[in-house]
């Protein structure tokens, strides 16, 4: 063991002054290494600890953006309740234009037939003083004009009614005044107070609007 023990020895002090050499040689390259491994770990923090600061304090750049965004936001907003109010309004003018001229087509008639009425008035009129007891064939001139009569009067009445003039004839109904005019009050034995007892005149309503309304009598109070 001795023996073993010198020759190790032996082997080992020949490379002694290689390395004292080598140590001697590059002490700059043990001082950087030394620096490198002290001050790596603080770098690593360093690096780590401005990262966080950045994204805790966003940049002025980002402050910009975000208050611009803002801005366009609240602008895009306006404009959109602007053009829904602005459609809001075209779509209420279109159903009013087109609810006037439906209303025109309808009613555009009414003066004609107002002047109508006059006219159907005459043939009534004359129809109910023609004498009944006088429309006989011994008088065939006054049975003609009489039928004559009648028959325009039926013929007059069936175009108001197919341009949507109806006639009203409220003997029995409850005085209406959108549809009738009171003249006078009377008492009716076995009739409601406030009926329509006899008319005066008739009244007329086109396409469910008063055109005229009918000249009655009403019954009333006891």
């Amino acid at each position: 063991m001795a023996a073993v023990a010198q020759c190790v020895r032996g082997a080992l002090r020949p490379r002694l002054p290689l390395l004292s050499v080598a140590l001697r040689t590059s002490p700059r390259l043990l001082c950087a290494a030394t620096q490198q491994k002290n001050t790596g770990p603080n770098l690593e923090e360093d690096q780590s600890q401005s990262q966080n600061e950045q994204k805790v304090q966003p940049s002025s750049a980002e402050k910009l953006l975000a208050e611009e965004k803002a801005k366009l936001e609240e602008q895009l907003k306006e404009v959109t309740d602007k053009y829904k109010r602005a459609l809001a309004d075209a779509e209420n003018v279109r159903q009013r234009s087109q609810k006037l001229v439906e209303e025109a087509k309808l009613y555009g008639i009414q003066s004609f037939c107002k002047d109508l009425l006059e006219v159907a008035d005459i043939l009534e009129k004359a129809t109910e003083s023609v004498p009944k007891e006088e429309i006989k064939d011994e008088n065939p001139h006054l049975k003609s004009l009489y039928e004559g009569l009648v028959m325009t009067e039926i013929q007059i009445q069936k175009v108001f009614k197919k341009h949507g003039l109806l006639r009203l004839n409220p003997v029995g109904a409850k005085f209406d005044p959108y549809e009738h005019e009171a003249l006078f009050h009377t008492p009716a034995e076995g009739r409601e107070p406030g009926t329509v007892a006899l008319v005066s005149k008739m009244g007329y309503k086109l396409h469910g609007r008063t055109l005229r309304p009918a000249l009655v009598g009403v019954v009333k109070d006891a």
